[in-house]
């Protein structure tokens, strides 16, 4: 049975026709929220950045949300199989055992055991995420506003109750309650436009990395909200995915701006080195829709393709494959509950889920020797 299915945006479609797909084709790699879904993503993540970007030398845009955050961070190591290979590990071993008595776990706990575990992933190590030859880090939050903007046992369940009726009604209209905030690497600009959904961006540095990578793993009422973060505008802070579950962001702008300067450059005689070759947004993703907001995945009218996806290939497990791994399905946050305290059980799993992730690289990577427009559909 074939693992692999492959999407695309117009934009994107035709480039392949044109050119088939090339390392030096990619500008932009999202990575999304989800928990242990991106699991099974990790064999892909150590052929891309492993192996198949090193064919090329363009600067590539890494975005990422929560669990996609971890990632893409993670690639800006070095050695980044080895970094990634323990980032599998430590998520599949990690453990937060009840005690006797006791009904579920405290946010608290939760929070400084997590913050604990990435200051011993990252340590002495920020120099390498930060300064990155080629890969340019951008970290997304959610930054609380109003009700939300310092965690609060009433009034943060209040705010989300605020957040969630006004999303119902306009996407947009949930800026009130909660913003985009982006750390980025230093010198990096955003790989999409923001008039969507309002956004701010700040300055990734070696104050801010972790705080800012903890917030947007930081998932409201199992974790505890991130508050002034160093260098960002004072509140509270969250995952990441509540705003951008999915990425579901307008990339095309962002390489329409660069169009529209280079074409301005030529048209005055400045002198300029503007990059003006299309790119492609090069999506590994769990699925093919891509959700824009956490608070969206119940609204099925949210889910499909924009114009938005136009520019992007999205790399997908198929959901017949997905039906053969252990339990049925992506390995996700229920097991921790379905398991409890049997981590053997759910490391076993979770462990031949990642195993069985290896099919994807290896039909993926006979594709690209071979990259069929058929079996490319539209996303």
């Amino acid at each position: 049975m074939k693992a692999l299915q492959l999407f695309a945006g117009p934009r994107a479609r035709a480039s392949i026709a044109r050119n088939g797909l090339q390392p030096g084709d990619i500008c932009t790699i999202p990575a999304a929220a989800g928990g242990p879904k991106g699991l099974l993503l990790g064999a892909l993540d150590r052929f891309l950045f492993g192996t198949w970007l090193q064919g090329s030398t363009q600067p590539v845009d890494l975005v990422g949300a929560s669990i996609g955050a971890w990632r893409m961070a993670t690639a800006c190591l070095n050695d980044p199989v080895t970094a990634f290979g323990r980032l599998e590990r430590d998520y599949i071993s990690q453990h937060y055992e009840l005690a006797p008595g006791q009904k579920r776990l405290t946010a608290q706990f939760v929070s400084e055991t997590f913050g604990a575990n990435l200051q011993a992933f990252y340590g002495g190590r920020l120099q390498e995420v930060l300064n990155h030859p080629r890969y340019r880090l951008h970290i997304v939050t959610s930054r609380g506003r109003h009700l939300l903007a310092r965690e609060h046992g009433l009034r943060t369940p209040l705010g989300y109750f605020g957040a969630f009726l006004t999303n119902t009604v306009h996407r947009k209209a949930m800026g009130a309650w909660l913003e985009r905030v982006v750390f980025s690497s230093p010198s990096a600009t955003l790989p999409f436009g923001t008039q969507d959904y309002r956004t701010r961006q700040v300055l990734l540095n070696e104050a801010n990395f972790n705080p800012a990578l903890q917030a947007s793993c930081s998932i409201p009422f199992v974790l505890q909200a991130v508050h002034n973060i160093p260098g960002a505008p004072p509140g509270a802070y969250w995952d990441g995915g509540i705003t951008d579950y999915h990425l579901h962001l307008n990339y095309p702008a962002a390489q329409d701006a660069i169009k529209t300067v280079a074409a301005c450059t030529h048209s005055t005689g400045a002198a300029g080195n503007i990059d003006t070759k299309p790119g492609i947004v090069l999506y590994p993703h769990f699925q093919k829709s891509v959700v824009p907001g956490w608070l969206d995945k119940s609204l099925k009218w949210r889910h499909g393709a924009t114009h938005f996806l136009d520019t992007m290939l999205l790399l997908a497990p198929n959901p017949k494959w997905v039906k053969t791994l252990p339990n049925g399905k992506l390995p996700d946050r229920t097991d921790f509950t379905h398991y409890g305290n049997d981590l053997a059980g759910r490391m076993k799993a979770w462990t031949t889920a990642c195993s069985a992730s290896t099919q994807l690289v290896d039909e993926f990577a006979a594709w690209l020797d071979r990259p069929e427009l058929a079996l490319v559909h539209p996303i």
